[in-house]
């Protein structure tokens, strides 16, 4: 009887110490996931709190609220479902979406570049709101089905680094991957958009430092956004020409990828700094394909119908 009771502690233990390995190994391959989608997160961040300008200061946190929940809905209820379906019964087909999704990035990333070097980018000239719920239900509900796109990368981003991966564990890395990078996005947008709030009550309190502080806070906002949308286009550049390379050597065409591997193996055995030399060559590569791709992209878009029907908006 002790012996059997033995037996079955073994057991128990041996259990307990897979189950602990798998969290691990999910822990690991949730941080691997989240970190290849680190572009569009980026740009998901600096472009999450235009969507509150103009709004009273008591109403920002709830609309940011609404879309972060919009967005696990988005995740989670719809992307993850489809996801992992086509990965089961067709994962050829994950590759073909995510080299979409790489062209989408470098579309993004090159259009931003463009229409900033010819100073005509107004698209978030105007507050996002003017007043009322019916307004701000609009800006909600724009803002979801933008993040649905975005939220669609992150997913098939990931995916495609756990796809080897059991179903179950499949899903639950993504779920993970899901939850934290919602948490992340618009814990961050959060702080930013109340960040010239705790400003202006620090600048109106008579200690000196405390006014600095604050002044501080409320002039360098607008610089941290414009430095967060130069990381984010520079990211989504790298990762949509990452994407692209690495897609083009999956599915047959193997002479970008073996290219930029010669490249790399040009400065890889430079003493100290090889690894670093080898990584940097890698991300210019690849941000320089995003680039000449997307700038594809946007020349044909600017010459389709689509490209053209755009409503001048009064200023």
């Amino acid at each position: 009887m002790a012996g059997g009771l033995v037996g079955l502690l073994d057991d128990i233990a041996a259990l307990a110490k897979l189950a602990a390995a798998s969290i691990d190994d999910v822990g690991a391959a949730a941080g691997r996931a989240s970190i290849k989608a680190a572009g569009v997160v980026v740009d998901d961040t600096a472009v999450t709190p235009a969507y509150v300008q103009g709004l009273a200061a008591n109403r920002e946190l709830p609309i940011i609220r609404k879309i972060a929940l919009g967005s696990l809905r988005n995740k989670l209820l719809i992307i993850l479902p489809a996801a992992l379906l086509l990965s089961a019964i067709a994962p050829v087909i994950i590759e073909i979406i995510l080299m979409f999704g790489g062209c989408f990035l470098a579309y993004e990333g090159a259009h931003k570049i463009i229409h900033a070097l010819r100073h005509d980018d107004h698209d978030h000239d105007e507050p996002a709101v003017v007043s009322g719920a019916e307004a701000e239900s609009r800006v909600v509900s724009g803002a979801v089905r933008t993040d649905f796109i975005l939220s669609a990368e992150i997913m098939v981003i990931a995916l495609k680094e756990v796809i080897e991966e059991p179903v179950i564990s499949r899903g639950v890395i993504l779920a993970v991957v899901g939850v934290l990078i919602t948490v992340i996005v618009y814990g961050v947008v959060a702080l930013i958009v109340k960040m010239d709030d705790v400003g202006l009550r620090l600048a109106e309190r008579p200690s000196p430092s405390s006014k600095r502080v604050g002044r501080t806070l409320v002039t360098g906002m607008p610089k941290l956004l414009t430095g967060l949308s130069v990381v984010g286009t520079a990211a989504m550049l790298w990762v949509g020409g990452h994407i692209l390379i690495v897609g083009a050597d999956e599915l047959g065409w193997t002479g970008p990828y073996h290219l930029v591997h010669e490249l790399e193996k040009l400065v890889h055995d430079v003493s100290g700094i090889g690894g670093v030399l080898s990584w940097l060559v890698n991300t210019a590569a690849s941000a320089l394909v995003g680039l000449v791709v997307g700038s594809l992209i946007v020349g044909i878009v600017m010459i389709l119908p689509i490209g053209k029907t755009k409503p001048q908006q009064s200023h």
